[in-house]
């Protein structure tokens, strides 16, 4: 086995025993939404990441469009240190009609465990650290979702039950019926709307909190372009952040950010990450790279200290986050 000397702080993600490094690693755009794939700079991001201490790596049937290319990316991936990591993968959507693809919903009981068996064989392991519901499906009963994933945990095909993009009310109601160790939503100093009920909920309730997007879907990392300048298979070119009038306010921001973080003499990204690690020890964000250079910048951030002036400067910067949308309006999630 691969040996990790690397003390990358690690923090407890609920409270039924969940635990990792405190940067984890997204792998979405490794094979969807952010260009062409990238298989070998997949491959040795991932294996980089474990070098830095990295435990926690998420993955999606989605992120393969019905495939599994990306879980079974992960999975060759890690399979020297499958037992020192947590792998995180989601079921949630209907992917048959590839038309469809982040609208139409699938989480009722048979077809959770018709992703869950793919995703072992995709993942080429005997279990699933972390299986999420990728997004709430109106017309199944959470209860019924929470009770399958209980049954999967009982059996031993799955260790944590977690929700994505979930509101306070659902999170309620499946932690009633099986335990919830975590909670994955968008969140970064561009995206804030967690902080008025989702978070205080998952407090109370013993739940960690995983952020998604956390550099504003890069964003945050200073290297933009106008919408207009992105292929058609990049999400940048339809996303409202970059779409002219939004695009040039959060430029601006991003500006006054990177002052800030270059007077630390971090990057901008760094400084985005260490806002959200201060935002509670129960945090742990999910950065995605394809660089095993950005990927070391992004990890760094976990020994970044923000100062109480630096917090309530970045607040001034950007009190409410991003303008625009994170989403079009047929895929917000309704909490």
């Amino acid at each position: 086995m691969t040996e990790n000397d690397n003390n990358l702080p690690k923090r407890r993600l609920g409270t039924q025993g969940l635990e990792a490094g405190a940067i984890g690693l997204g792998t979405m755009g490794m094979t969807m939404a952010y260009g062409a794939a990238d298989e070998a700079g997949g491959l040795a991001t991932i294996r980089r990441a474990y070098e830095l201490g990295v435990t926690l790596f998420d993955t999606a049937e989605l992120y393969g469009m019905g495939t599994g290319s990306n879980e079974q990316l992960l999975g060759r991936a890690v399979k020297d240190f499958r037992d020192d990591i947590v792998i995180a993968t989601k079921f949630g959507f209907d992917l048959t009609d590839l038309a469809a693809v982040g609208t139409a919903m699938d989480s009722r009981p048979e077809h959770i465990r018709e992703v869950t068996e793919n995703s072992l064989r995709h993942l080429g392991t005997d279990r699933i650290d972390v299986l999420y519901q990728h997004r709430v499906d109106p017309h199944v009963p959470i209860e019924d979702v929470a009770g399958t994933v209980g049954e999967l945990i009982t059996e031993g095909k799955v260790g944590y039950f977690g929700l994505s993009e979930a509101g306070p009310d659902i999170i309620r109601r499946a932690h009633a019926v099986h335990p919830v160790s975590v909670l994955q939503t968008e969140y970064s100093v561009f995206e804030r709307a967690v902080e008025a009920g989702v978070l205080p909920v998952v407090r109370e309730l013993g739940i960690g909190f995983v952020p998604y997007s956390p550099l504003g879907r890069g964003f945050l990392t200073g290297a933009v372009k106008p919408a207009a300048e992105y292929p058609a298979d990049d999400m940048r070119s339809w996303d409202d952040r970059w779409q002219p009038g939004n695009y040039e306010k959060n430029l601006a921001a991003v500006r006054e950010l990177t002052a800030l973080a270059d007077a630390k003499g971090i990057t901008v990204t760094q400084l985005a990450l260490a806002w959200l690690l201060a935002q509670g020890d129960d945090i742990v964000p999910i950065p995605g790279t394809r660089s095993p250079e950005r990927l070391a910048l992004n990890v760094a951030a976990a020994y970044v200290t923000l100062t109480p002036e630096d917090l309530a400067r970045i607040q001034e910067i950007l009190p409410h986050g991003a303008a625009g949308s994170r989403y079009p309006e047929v895929m917000m999630p309704t909490w």
